[in-house]
């Protein structure tokens, strides 16, 4: 196992800056994840680090090492890309073995690796198969297993379940989950869902811009997002947020003329945004303090929950509303919710979250 370290990494191509300074530390075993829109520069980066795109400036030291000018082949990583990239003539047990063949391992030592991965991914009864004969999800394995048996000191994947679909995507996220707890090796892996990102991750890296926007852990980033962008991105569905101006008491003002239960040290008339999740809003009573009141636009059933789009004031998209199945909803309805004070955010003109609190207790 080893840690990765970036300091002051830039990338252009050209004129055009695409990354525009990377400082990131990666610990001994752990899986971070990198994940943003299209084009925020994260495979560009995930390529420096593993050797195939050049450091513009800045470093890159893998176990201590600086790598900028190391051949990708002299690194000691294995990475799995978006395409399989499978020799079609060949066999699973071929495919693995293919890398340790050309650097002259022995042959009774290629089996023994093959098996043993193979093992590991479930894959020891499809050795003697082509790729046309395996699922996506399995070839997506085999992809992995191809990488394992090289016993890499890292592994990178690059969005390697993109061209899966939903339901094997899901069944290769408990696949790669199982195989880091077993390895226990470093991983750094890119994506744009985000939900992969909060079910593999022990660190994501939240990326916007060429920028790094905030890292932590999974929860970290859902209960603390430092800022609009953030709070934006990370959750399905993503956390609500409607315009509002700071009253005279500190308290936001929205648009509809709700008022949050939440204090800020903002001057009075300051333009804000104030964000609340889905499952911190709830079906509101008479008489409570910051209800939020819109026409129901669309109900999503999801069995045990309901998600429920209101059309509110302020708003730049629709808010939406976590229920119990039980409830009934229909669309065009008036629908009225409260806010949990603990869970309200806000953030201010430049999109930075800012320190709240409240009569009970103070917050950051």
């Amino acid at each position: 196992m080893v840690s990765v370290v970036l300091s002051g990494v830039r990338k252009s191509f050209g004129t055009v800056e695409i990354l525009k300074g990377i400082d990131l530390t990666v610990e001994d075993g752990e899986f971070a994840v990198f994940v943003g829109p299209s084009g925020c520069g994260k495979s560009t980066l995930l390529r420096m680090i593993c050797g195939l795109d050049e450091v513009t400036s800045g470093t890159v030291a893998i176990g201590g090492e600086v790598v900028n000018d190391v051949p990708p082949a002299q690194r000691g990583i294995a990475m799995v890309f978006q395409s399989y990239a499978l020799y079609p003539h060949m066999t699973v047990a071929e495919n693995m073995g293919y890398s340790l063949r050309l650097a002259g391992v022995d042959k009774a030592e290629i089996r023994s690796r093959v098996a043993t991965s193979a093992a590991v991914l479930r894959l020891d009864k499809l050795l003697d198969r082509k790729p046309r004969e395996l699922s996506g999800g399995q070839r997506q394995r085999v992809a992995i297993g191809r990488a394992i048996v090289r016993d890499p000191r890292l592994f990178l994947f690059d969005e390697p379940l993109s061209n899966l679909d939903a339901a094997l995507r899901v069944d290769m996220r408990a696949e790669i989950a199982s195989l880091k707890a077993r390895l226990g090796s470093t991983m750094i892996y890119v994506t744009h869902d985000q939900i992969e990102a909060m079910t593999l991750a022990d660190k994501i890296v939240v990326m916007n811009a060429g920028r790094i926007e905030q890292v932590g852990s999974p929860l970290d980033l859902y209960r603390m997002p430092a800022n609009r962008f953030v709070a934006g991105f990370i959750g399905s569905p993503r956390m609500n947020v409607v315009a509002a101006v700071v009253g005279p008491d500190g308290r936001p003002v929205l648009a509809g003329g709700a008022v949050f239960p939440v204090r800020t040290d903002l001057a009075p008339g300051t333009r804000i945004d104030v964000g609340i999740r889905a499952e911190h809003l709830s079906p509101a009573e008479n008489g409570d303090e910051g209800t939020l009141s819109g026409a129901v636009r669309v109900v999503e059933h999801l069995g045990s929950d309901v998600f429920v789009h209101l059309a509110v004031e302020g708003a730049a998209y629709p808010v939406i509303v976590r229920i119990g199945g039980e409830r009934q909803v229909r669309a065009g309805d008036l629908f009225r919710v409260t806010p949990e004070p603990s869970s309200i955010h806000v953030f201010d003109a430049a999109g930075l979250r800012v320190p709240t609190r409240s009569p009970a207790r103070s917050a950051a």
